[in-house]
């Protein structure tokens, strides 16, 4: 008598701990770059403010685009000739910064930068989701997140050192070590693949077909909660620094991150715990909370009171509200559409950090600092109603219950 099937339950597995370092090497490049590009732009090309926002910005808008083919890509290609193709190129765009004697070269490089960066995060975190036990998926999400929660807080700070003294140079070298290593790192990973779909879609059926290539219905909902929350978040990332300058406490931004990557890291050694153990409305309601007090604290006079409970709340809030939010985005879904799940989720995600900043620049003018704080708090608050609408009236409770 056969014995009946058991998932495995291991989840440091050895693909496991490969695809998370060379998602690190990843993600380094992506905040070293981030970083120091603004200032690159300015101080090689002479740029003007508005170009050396672009010179930064293009990247995201590569990787959206890169997003809405991702989980199409992934089902005709599989994922790890996608995952190699993509870190390939993601390596030799990382040597053409050296190259790129013009503004103009340099935003088509940083375009096709973010394109192979779309691909390649894509086609790795699809991957992962396969290689996580099922019961373990949230648990497992947050851990591979942490090699993202690293690079927020290593990678500015390499940016800084090796830009210090104007030698950019440097820090093209480093972004192609790092995305060479990313490269040899993928190779070595076994990426489980999905079936392939057994015949075309009739010529009727293309259109909705396409559509569901792109965006996944039933990703979607929890998708739409982490645009509104990176709309949010958006507002940190780019315009803590200058609203703490503005009130004379420029120190206070050199170490808010460090709080904030802190606080990610603690999250997110229980967070998925509890949501595997206890269903996704015990962690997400606290989470979505937490966010939004951490939000409410910058819309206040800045003191240093003000600034570490923002940034260990948003730390708290955002940085665990990710990983919860991706499982359960990826849960929704049969394993052959992982790819198209996991794309739709970070092509929100970016859209809401990418572009929240043009339509947030548009409201400081009028509103200041602390009003625009205000709003994204408000916003905040939008994204709990949201999240009961979409799925929390609904979700699932207990495991095994």
């Amino acid at each position: 008598m056969s014995q009946p099937h058991i998932p495995p339950t291991k989840l440091f597995t050895r693909d496991f701990l490969l695809a998370g370092v060379a998602n690190l090497f990843i993600s380094m490049v992506f905040y070293l770059l981030m970083t120091s590009m603004a200032l690159y732009a300015v101080d090689r090309f002479q740029a003007s403010d508005s170009a050396a926002g672009l010179a930064s910005s293009v990247f995201v808008i590569g990787s959206v685009i890169a997003r809405l083919f991702a989980g199409k890509l992934l089902r005709t290609m599989g994922r790890k000739r996608l995952a190699i193709l993509s870190l390939g190129l993601f390596a030799l765009a990382s040597v053409f910064y050296i190259f790129s004697s013009t503004l103009f070269l340099l935003l088509i490089v940083r375009l096709v930068h973010g394109v192979a960066f779309g691909m390649g995060n894509t086609a790795i975190a699809t991957a992962v989701q396969s290689i996580i036990p099922p019961a373990r998926r949230s648990e497992g999400t947050g851990y591979f997140g942490l090699s993202t929660t690293l690079s927020t807080a290593v990678g500015p700070f390499l940016a800084v050192l090796l830009s210090g003294n104007g030698n950019y140079t440097a820090v093209f070298v480093f972004c192609t070590a790092f995305s060479t290593a990313a490269l040899l790192f993928t190779l070595l990973v076994r990426m489980p693949e999905p079936p392939r779909p057994a015949q075309k879609p009739h010529a009727h059926a293309r259109r909705g077909s396409f559509i569901r290539s792109i965006i996944s219905p039933a990703a979607l909902p929890i998708s739409l909660v982490i645009l509104i929350c990176g709309i949010a978040y958006s507002g940190i990332i780019s315009f803590l620094a200058p609203f703490l300058i503005s009130k004379s406490m420029a120190e206070a931004a050199s170490w808010f991150f460090i709080v904030y990557a802190v606080t990610v890291l603690i999250s997110r050694l229980f967070a998925g715990r509890i949501q595997d153990r206890r269903g996704d409305n015990a962690i997400m309601y606290p989470l979505l909370l937490v966010f939004a007090l951490g939000m409410a604290a910058l819309a206040f006079d800045p003191s240093i009171l003000t600034v570490a409970s923002a940034a260990a709340l948003t730390g708290f809030g955002f940085g665990a509200l990710m990983p919860c939010a991706q499982a359960i985005a990826v849960s929704a879904v049969p394993p052959a559409e992982l790819g198209v799940a996991t794309s739709t989720f970070f092509l929100m995600l970016d859209v809401g950090i990418g572009f929240g900043p043009v339509a947030l620049g548009l409201l400081i003018p009028h509103l200041g600092y602390t009003g625009m704080f205000g709003m994204l708090t408000v916003l905040s608050v939008l994204g709990i109603a949201l999240y009961f609408q979409v799925h929390g009236r609904h979700a699932r409770g207990m495991q095994g219950a």
